[in-house]
């Protein structure tokens, strides 16, 4: 037999229920507003021979523009030295795929030159209007626990890094970041696509699972992102393999019909190039696109223009290489349409100047591990071992990094200084010091660092 309830108890009751209604409303009223939509769109790289990621870049703004998203709440960091730039033979038009339309008119200039930083790139996404004051546009998301965010960010990249102009962003900032957004309640959900070589390594074992992130890489945390669309005329490459298939897959398909997950699995299986990944609240990929790129439907005059002509081949695929490779692949192309002797052989001479280069900086992270080793079979065992490690010993791989970019190569102005740093992830998972590797580099590089050579 059951104890009599208390009148105090039956007091309550009227109460609770009350609170639980009251609760049950908030929450419902919570779920039903729909919020804002905001974008942050960033090209960290300069330069001619990196054409294709502004092109990327001002391709994405077309999409989210032609689809409704105001300029007022699309924030765009490039350096935007490629529309005017004097090799462009179509002064102040940039395309993203040969015969394509301009994709730059129209594009806002929020951030530009040297105001792309890493710096400002979280301030502008974490919403420091104070800490912008005075640069640029000014412009931050000013988004609240109900808006989304989608962020493109588009260049080269390494092992827990992603390149700017002048200097990089390391992947645990980018999730200090997120993670710090996420408790202040800066955003309802936020999708994240990113372009660069091992862009897998800023998501991996650091993004979590359960904050309403949802995040596709271009490669998994081990291999390079792929260019592709060479164009003799202007001799460089107008797109990446990941940008384009994800982007023209957007111009092709309804928004409020495709979801995050078809295209994750559509982009997956057309990018033969490279392993595209998914990362974080893999849940929200039931979302249809409409909700992170924008609601207005288009017209299929609209759509077309920004459509590819497509046959049996695939002109992105077949013309793709490897980013690291692309100076190499540009003067090996300008070499076979040379005409004259004395071209080819100075264009020759450019190529191995560019492999000398390469050379030196891979010398270079030799001896720096094997000052840090101190032995020969230790010293290889780090070199080969460079791909059998994940990043977990964040602070001594972060600080041996800074070490090589301020003592060696300047790894913003030497891309190819970022395919060298595998063996620093060997050293850290395998106990050494990111004392012992500064003091390696300072010996060996006594040069101070060099910007621009490759």
């Amino acid at each position: 037999m059951l104890p009599p309830v208390s009148q105090s108890h039956t007091m309550w009751r009227p109460v609770l229920f009350v609170l639980v209604v009251a609760l049950a409303s908030g929450l419902s009223t919570a779920a039903n507003h729909k919020g804002d939509l905001w974008a942050v769109l960033v090209a960290g790289s300069s330069s001619w021979m990196n054409y294709r990621h502004q092109a990327d870049l001002c391709h994405a703004y077309q999409i989210l523009h032609q689809h409704g998203v105001p300029d007022d709440r699309i924030i765009v960091m490039m350096v935007d030295d490629i529309a005017h730039n004097e090799e462009n033979p179509t002064p102040g038009v940039i395309i993203n795929r040969p015969g394509g339309p301009d994709v730059y008119k129209g594009v806002p200039k929020d951030y530009t030159g040297e105001d792309v930083t890493p710096e400002n790139f979280l301030k502008v996404l974490s919403g420091d209007a104070e800490g912008m004051k005075g640069i640029g546009s000014g412009k931050v998301v000013q988004s609240g626990p109900n808006d989304r965010i989608f962020l493109n960010m588009v260049d080269h990249g390494a092992p827990g890094i992603f390149a700017f102009p002048y200097d990089y962003l390391n992947a645990t900032n980018l999730t200090d970041t997120i993670l710090a957004m996420h408790r202040d309640r800066k955003f309802g959900e936020m999708v994240m696509y990113v372009e660069s070589c091992e862009s897998g390594s800023l998501f991996h074992n650091l993004l979590p699972k359960d904050i309403m992130v949802y995040a596709l890489s271009a490669s998994s945390p081990n291999q390079h992102s792929y260019a592709c669309y060479l164009d003799t005329e202007r001799d460089t490459y107008l797109g990446d393999v990941f940008s384009v298939k994800w982007m023209e897959d957007t111009d092709r398909e309804n928004l409020h019909h495709e979801t995050l997950k078809r295209q994750f699995k559509l982009v997956r299986k057309e990018v033969t190039t490279s392993t595209v990944m998914h990362w974080g609240e893999i849940r929200l990929d039931r979302q249809h696109l409409s909700k992170f790129m924008g609601k207005r439907q288009t017209s299929r005059s609209q759509q077309d223009v920004y459509l590819p002509i497509r046959g049996e081949e695939d002109p992105c695929l077949e013309s793709a290489v490897p980013s690291p490779d692309v100076p190499v692949a540009l003067l090996k192309s300008r070499i076979r349409r040379a005409k004259e002797v004395a071209e080819v052989d100075a264009l020759k001479e450019e190529l191995r100047h560019l492999r000398m280069n390469r050379v030196i900086v891979k010398v270079a992270m030799t001896r720096i591990i094997g000052h840090v080793a101190g032995d020969t079979p230790k010293m290889a065992a780090l070199l080969v071992a460079k791909g059998n490690h994940t990043i977990s010993r964040w602070s001594c791989y972060t600080a041996s990094v800074r070490a090589f970019h301020d003592n060696c190569f300047h790894l913003a102005k030497n891309p190819y200084a970022l395919r060298v740093l595998k063996p620093v992830i060997s050293m850290c998972e395998q106990g050494y010091k990111a004392e012992d590797f500064a003091r390696a580099a300072k010996l060996v590089c006594t040069h101070g660092p060099v910007a621009g050579i490759v």
